[in-house]
């Protein structure tokens, strides 16, 4: 299929993108084009203008500082999964960049661009969640900056307004008391997630080594230490539900437990009770099986990152 008609407009700066955008309120902006392009070609979106803010210098590359991982807009899945500074600081997400669709896709897509398009399936947005990133837009009326909690709001829906551009992520870097994992069932022709489930877990005491070492040190794994202790965790499944959902229960069943295999398994248990009913199903797994799958990926998930089992 070819797109609709559309305009086009180059953006030398994130001031005139959004002048652009003010002008003409049924445009889109383009970045890597990954995810806009696809759906115009089956005329599912069909944009009056394209606003290419690809040129940008400003927003792309990867910053830390005071504990926040910066991350600009306009940065490839590429470019994160292969920095160093996002791998020692918060590997989980390196972890996950690397795994979006293909070489193809991560050398041109934007990690601005997947979470603006915002899609069930997508990875980041869940590990995003979990991590408690927040979002920085820029509008007509200025800066503002949005929680995980907030941004998504549903299907190919964020909070990011239509005369305001997304230009950039700000990522708590792990502590080093803190292991974070992000485990999936993957459809096999995409690698999209039909369930992802990603976990943050703070252990008490300085038991989780650098926040990116999954403690490897598999002679001890079932049980023969001390088990760790819980003393906070964030937890968020995605791929089943219309956006990234946070599991309050449980993560309160995790904070202050010993994690065991068994303290785990009964945790994350608890994670359909949270999902409420708009569950996505298809023909590959249905909503049911979805909501059995997510406490299974969430329970792989927190054992690989407190070093009791792989995935």
């Amino acid at each position: 299929m070819y797109p609709a008609q559309f305009e086009y407009s180059k953006a030398g700066s994130v001031a005139e993108a959004i002048q652009i955008l003010q002008g003409d309120p049924d445009a889109k902006i383009i970045a890597g084009g990954h995810s806009l392009l696809p759906l115009m070609k089956l005329r599912l979106a069909r944009p009056s203008r394209v606003v290419d803010i690809g040129g940008i210098a400003g927003l792309r590359g990867i910053s830390v500082s005071d504990g926040v991982v910066s991350i600009g807009a306009l940065t490839t899945h590429y470019e994160i999964s292969t920095s160093a500074e996002v791998q020692a600081n918060c590997g989980i997400l390196a972890e996950a960049a690397g795994g979006v669709g293909d070489p193809a896709v991560r050398n041109r897509g934007t990690i601005g661009g997947n979470v603006s398009h915002a899609d069930p399936a997508s990875d980041l947005p869940t590990v995003l969640t979990a991590l408690g990133a927040s979002f920085n837009l820029q509008g007509p009326s200025g800066a503002r900056t949005v929680a995980a909690d907030d941004f998504f709001i549903g299907p190919f829906e964020t909070a990011v307004g239509a005369d305001e551009v997304l230009t950039g992520v700000s990522v708590p870097a792990l502590a080093a008391n803190q292991v974070a994992e992000y485990a999936k069932m993957a459809h096999p022709a995409t690698s999209f997630a039909v369930v992802g489930a990603a976990a943050v877990v703070t252990l008490e005491g300085d038991a989780g080594g650098h926040g990116h070492d999954h403690g490897h040190d598999h002679d001890n794994d079932h049980g023969h230490h001390h088990a760790p202790r819980c003393t906070a965790a964030r937890v968020a499944v995605g791929g089943l539900t219309p956006k990234p959902t946070r599991s309050p229960a449980v993560e309160a069943a995790l904070a202050g437990s010993e994690l065991t295999l068994d303290s785990i398994a009964d945790a994350t248990a608890l994670v359909g009770g949270d999902l409420g009913d708009d569950l996505l199903g298809d023909v590959y797994a249905s909503a049911d099986y979805r909501r059995n799958m997510a406490g299974v990926e969430l329970k792989h998930a927190i054992y690989h990152a407190v070093g009791l089992a792989h995935h």
